[in-house]
């Protein structure tokens, strides 16, 4: 079978051979493209070959030309020579080696020379020159170091180093040891005192000598610096002649560098703390506080609290390593034992002292001895005396151990204060049990909350919702965050109960604020939710009450205060807010379906037109709502509702209701004074007389048209200001009479029309024509017959000549998108034996890895089958 398919192949290549050469020889299979004439320049394209010899020669010409470029894409394999006038043929051989030559010797002198200074150049300080400058090369000694540092006395040696046998053995020249009749011996504790008076003495004397020093050293430097200016150092004349006369004039740059090189450098600063680290601080602080609150209350002293001095030795350096520890027993002999007990140590301790003190009367006794017979020998009077004077010197010879002992205590900051009285500390106790705590857990319901403020006044309500903030801030412990967002919507609801009381304690909104804010800072979603909370059960409960009877009353205190801190809580300037949309809207369906009945709902009224006006301050957004109860308002003090401009609801040209801002009194206006609107008026208005009545009328009416202004200066930039405006304009200029209106007030409405007639004429609306525009006079057309069709002729030269070459320009556009194409199909034909190509090489080799694992299993299982047999 391998020979016969051997043949076959063979065989069929002869034949292809045979039929590829008969074609080549047959003159009937050769393809002519037979051209007219030559052109000069144009290239041939009658080709004469066979079938496929240009699509062959079109393929050859691409693979030579595009599929090198495609292969050699995203290749750099070019070395370019980039050295200075490689390229330039302008420029002269010696030219180009100069220019390198100065750019490589530059590059060196950089590199070697970037750190160093010039030594041309004379060093400044502050203007001055350092070579110049004064130098103060005189050491002064401080106050603690002495002149003769390190000498010790004879006297000082022996008492220190001598044992202090020295100094008892000391006599006078002359004197016998046995001569009892002469001067008295002097007693150890008589020579230690007047050791210490003659150092005492001596440091004295050389403190006084320094400071004569001192301060003639000053007097010369002084003395100095004014006859300084009179000598002058004179160069020899070589060298002045060397010098030059005049320096040049430095520039304003080297100026200003050298200015800011000797420019003071900005001092570091403290680590600024995180927000974490604060509220850390503010806890332990407060705790602090609280913990002195509470044992001044305990009536304990704060000498016996305060810490104890450790005595500390010289040698000590200070490294923490502890030799010794406090709890260590002390020994003590009693009664010829041994005692460890913690008790008799205090004993054992005693009985050191006593025999220190023994011991020491043993040293002095024969001194002791000599003075009860040197006393007994003198009169009462010397005795006392003697007296005193040991007094005085017991109370003054160490004066200057306590001085330094005083010293290093206000140094380490211990303050030592006597003990205080049972009254005083009678008084300190009642007075930390009045004062406020500093630390407060988080009430956890608001009937909590109201327990813990109750019977305070309203700062202290402040402090301690600013303490229980501080000391449950979410960084300091986990679950804080939990409790402050649950205490910030019980203080929503708590300043609702504080407008709701009789009177309302808006003090105390006002101090709460501020806490309430900062923790709307702290927690905005959940504010945002509690106050959406509020102001959705308002709205609901208006809905319903509009569903049941038909009509609302104005929202009570409570809420008002609620839309107030909304207001201050949120941003009212935003497009759209989740907060203070609802807000608005719901002050805009208060001011639309709410009834005015009486004067406290216009008083009502007024307070949520003020809401308002500050809600849209910024955002200038026009509420018709607004400008409707604000017209209506007026209507209520026109005494003449016939010729009066048309009333919207809630408000009603005629009824019963319809004059509640007239006066009764016509002649109440002269005693009116100008007042502001209390907001505990919007639920109940005390009125004595009719003459309050009227004041309170007036009020209102004021208020109203404080109100209108803002508004008009609001929106005068609208462009139909003057429409919108019209109602309030007509009842200030034709209805509302002046005279009974007292002097403020006709100012108001004056100011008010005067804004509203200051501002731009209303633009006239677009329209339709009534009638139909007349068209304009057209000319006849020309018309031109056609006569020759299919051929693009033109009449003139210019328009053949375009004619020929817009055709001639689409003809090659064609081409060109017939060779892209050609082109692209070419490079996606390459792409694609690319991919075949790396296919068939990786199944290749996936074969002969399988090839050769098969292998290697079959020669496992056999050596296996050979192991097991």
């Amino acid at each position: 079978m391998g020979k016969t398919a051997k043949k076959r192949s063979v065989a069929d290549k002869v034949r292809k051979v045979k039929t590829s050469t008969e074609i080549k020889n047959n003159p009937f299979e050769v393809k002519i493209n037979r051209k007219k004439f030559d052109v000069l320049g144009r290239k041939s394209k009658h080709d004469v070959g066979l079938p496929g010899v240009s699509r062959s020669k079109a393929i050859n010409k691409r693979k030579e030309t595009l599929l090198k470029e495609y292969k050699q894409k995203n290749k750099s394999n070019k070395l370019i020579d980039r050295r200075i006038g490689e390229y330039d043929t302008k420029m002269a051989p010696e030219e180009k080696i100069l220019q390198r030559f100065a750019i490589e010797r530059q590059r060196a002198h950089e590199k070697k020379n970037m750190f160093n200074l010039n030594e041309e150049e004379e060093l400044t300080h502050y203007g001055q020159s350092l070579s110049e400058m004064e130098k103060f090369t005189d050491l002064v000694n401080s106050d603690d170091e002495s002149d003769e540092k390190g000498l010790l006395s004879a006297e000082l040696t022996a008492s220190h180093f001598g044992g202090g046998g020295g100094l008892l053995r000391k006599k006078t020249p002359g004197e016998h040891p046995d001569n009892e009749g002469g001067p008295k011996a002097k007693s150890r504790q008589e020579l230690i005192e007047e050791l210490i008076r003659k150092s005492k003495q001596e440091k004295r004397e050389r403190q006084v000598l320094k400071e004569e020093a001192h301060e003639l050293t000053e007097k010369l430097d002084h003395e100095w610096k004014s006859i300084q200016t009179l000598m002058v150092h004179k160069r020899p004349k070589a060298q002045q002649e060397e010098m030059p006369k005049e320096k040049p004039k430095m520039e304003e740059y080297d100026k200003m560098v050298r200015e800011l090189g000797f420019e003071m450098k900005a001092q570091p600063s403290e680590k600024m703390k995180t927000p974490e680290e604060l509220a850390r601080e503010e806890r332990e602080k407060l705790q602090k506080l609280e913990a002195d609150r509470l044992r001044r209350m305990m009536g304990d002293d704060e000498a016996a609290v305060a810490p104890s001095r450790n005595h500390v030795s010289a040698d000590d350096i200070d490294d923490g390593f502890i030799l010794d520890k406090d709890d260590k027993k002390t020994l003590a002999y009693q009664d010829g034992k041994w005692n460890l007990d913690e008790e008799p140590a205090e004993d054992g301790e005693k009985g050191e002292e006593e025999k220190s003190e023994a011991e020491e009367e043993g040293d002095g006794g024969s001194n002791e001895e000599d003075e009860e017979e040197g006393h007994g020998g003198n009169n009462e009077e010397e005795e006392d005396e003697e007296e005193d004077e040991e007094g005085e010197e017991e109370e003054n010879g160490h004066s200057d151990l306590e001085s330094a002992l005083e010293s290093e205590e206000e140094e380490e900051g211990v303050e030592i204060k006597p003990k205080m009285s049972e009254e005083d500390r009678k008084a300190q106790q009642e007075a930390a049990k009045v004062e406020l705590p500093y630390t407060f857990a988080v009430p956890e319901s608001f009937q909590d909350l109201q327990k813990l403020l109750r019977g305070h006044t309203p700062d202290n309500q402040r402090l301690i919702v600013a303490r229980t903030q501080k000391c449950n801030h979410p960084s300091v412990a986990e679950g804080n965050k939990l409790k402050l967002q649950n205490l910030l919507g019980f203080l929503l609801e708590y300043l609702g109960k504080l407008a709701c009381r009789s009177p309302p304690e808006l003090t105390t909104v006002d101090k709460l604020i501020p806490e309430v804010y900062s923790l709307c800072q702290m927690f905005p979603e959940a504010a945002c939710r509690s106050m959406q909370t509020i102001i959705g059960d308002a709205a609901h409960s208006m809905e319903e009450a509009l569903e049941l009877k038909g009509k609302s009353p104005f929202p009570t205190l409570d809420m008002l205060i609620h839309l107030k801190v909304t207001a201050l809580l949120f941003p009212t300037s935003d497009f759209r807010h989740p907060v203070t949309t609802p807000a608005l809207l719901y002050i805009g369906q208060a001011l639309t379906k709410c009834s005015v009945k009486s004067l406290e709902d216009v008083t009502s009224g007024l307070v949520l037109c003020c809401l308002a006006v500050e809600y849209v301050s910024f955002s200038k957004r026009f509420l018709p709502e607004l400008i409707n109860f604000l017209s209506g308002t007026l209507n209520l003090a026109v005494r003449d509702k016939t010729s009066s401009a048309v009333v919207v609801p809630p408000f009603r040209s005629t009824g019963k209701y319809s004059n509640l801002l007239v006066l009764s009194d016509p002649e109440s206006w002269k005693s009116w004074s100008r007042k502001t609107l209390p907001l505990s008026a919007t639920r109940h208005v005390t009125l004595k007389n009719d003459v309050d009545a009227d004041h309170y009328r007036l009020t209102c009416l004021y208020t109203c048209l404080e109100l209108a202004k803002r508004c008009c200066v609001l929106y005068k930039d609208l462009p139909s200001f003057t429409h919108i405006f019209q109602p309030i304009t007509a009842l200030l200029s034709r209805h509302l009479s002046s005279n009974f209106l007292p002097e403020s007030l006709t100012d108001l409405q004056a100011s008010v029309l005067e804004v509203l007639g200051g501002a731009p004429l209303a633009r006239s609306r677009l329209v339709f024509d009534k009638k139909k525009p007349v068209p304009l006079k057209l000319f006849t057309p020309k018309i031109v017959q056609v006569l020759d069709y299919g051929k693009k002729r033109g009449t003139t030269r210019e328009e053949k000549e375009h004619h020929r070459l817009q055709h001639k320009y689409k003809k090659e556009f064609k081409g060109a998108l017939r060779e892209i194409r050609k082109d692209t199909r070419f490079l996606a034909h390459e792409k694609l034996n690319e991919v075949m190509t790396r296919d068939a090489e990786r199944k290749r080799k996936v074969k002969e890895l399988f090839g050769s694992l098969a292998t290697q299993e079959g020669e496992w299982k056999a050596l296996k089958r050979k192991k097991r047999k």
